[in-house]
């Protein structure tokens, strides 16, 4: 069985559709997306009755046709931005409404998915091709019902998968970050979350654990180093361990097969713990480049054979 792993793609669409046609380039028999797969932010594109106007990274665009703005829209959602068409009378209310900001945001995100999902649909054969997906800790708990309702693609959170004779469980939660996102807990309840989906499990040698946080200490947690003002240090040269020592407790435990993580992005690399391969892929979405790892699982050995981390 060929695997296809990514995760962190942040609403970039080009990522997305590197994902989905990563099934046929990899000849993958499952693709696997880990975790933060929604954008952090809008852009707001005035409509001035057939013309638009927007500003994005500094810069303001004027727009005099339907094909600029669908371009500027194109390079929006490429960069994992929502584009949003407001008036005039709608932008004013937004910049004095917070909750009107968060409603929109919303709705432009769950828009957004629900496109991807119907992507997804012809990509992947009609769900012929096994499609999972999980949330990261930057994911609103509401896409986990627009993800459930799609015919094509699998929501992985809490659930043992059979996969062909391995076992896969996933946890989008992670540990504290210093911005409060939306799944985080504290370690010890971080523990009780492995422990609920663990013994599901039927045979650790066998089992895959999606957990979107990396093991602390392990080189697949290095961040840079932050200040009091959450500035990198030094820009951004002194890195410390920030990953989950409830998982790498977890995974010392009980010594799944596989084990595959993401959210620190600057982390590509793999890391052997014991019987266990632990692999962070990266991330680098911002640039439209999806990183991730192709795994070949030998069915009658229960082990890994073959393993590479790419680019595309």
């Amino acid at each position: 069985m060929k695997i296809f792993f990514a995760t962190d793609i942040h609403g970039s669409e080009v990522c997305w559709r590197k994902f989905l046609n990563s099934a046929a380039f990899y000849k993958a028999d499952l693709v696997i997306l880990g975790g933060d797969v929604t954008g952090k932010a809008m852009v707001p594109i005035i409509d001035r009755g057939g013309r638009w106007q927007a500003t994005w990274r500094g810069e303001t665009y004027q727009l005099e046709s339907k094909q600029q703005l669908d371009e500027l829209m194109a390079r929006i959602r490429n960069s994992g931005f929502y584009p949003a068409i407001v008036s005039e009378d709608e932008l004013s209310h937004l910049g004095a409404n917070e909750d009107a900001v968060g409603e929109r945001f919303e709705h432009e995100m769950i828009s957004s998915l629900d496109r991807w999902l119907d992507m997804a649909d012809g990509k992947l054969r009609g769900g012929q091709i096994p499609c999972i997906l999980n949330g990261g800790n930057d994911d609103i708990f509401e896409i986990d019902s627009v993800i459930e309702s799609s015919p094509c693609v699998s929501f992985a959170e809490g659930k043992l998968m059979d996969l062909g004779g391995f076992s896969l469980v996933s946890m989008g939660w992670t540990n504290p970050t210093p911005w409060n996102t939306y799944r985080e807990a504290a370690e010890d309840k971080l523990a009780e979350k492995i422990e609920a989906v663990a013994e599901l499990v039927p045979d650790m040698s066998r089992a895959i654990f999606n957990f979107h946080a990396p093991p602390y200490g392990t080189g697949l947690d290095e961040a840079p180093a932050l200040d009091e003002n959450l500035r990198p240090m030094h820009g951004g040269a002194v890195m410390k361990p920030v990953g989950s020592t409830a998982i790498r407790d977890a995974i010392l435990k009980y010594q799944p097969m596989l084990s595959l993580h993401g959210h620190i992005h600057e982390s590509r690399a793999i890391k052997r713990m014991g019987r266990t391969m632990a692999i962070n892929p990266g991330s680098v979405y911002g640039d439209g480049v999806l990183q991730g790892a192709v795994l070949d699982l030998d069915a009658k050995k229960g082990k890994v054979s073959r393993y590479l981390l790419v680019n595309g």
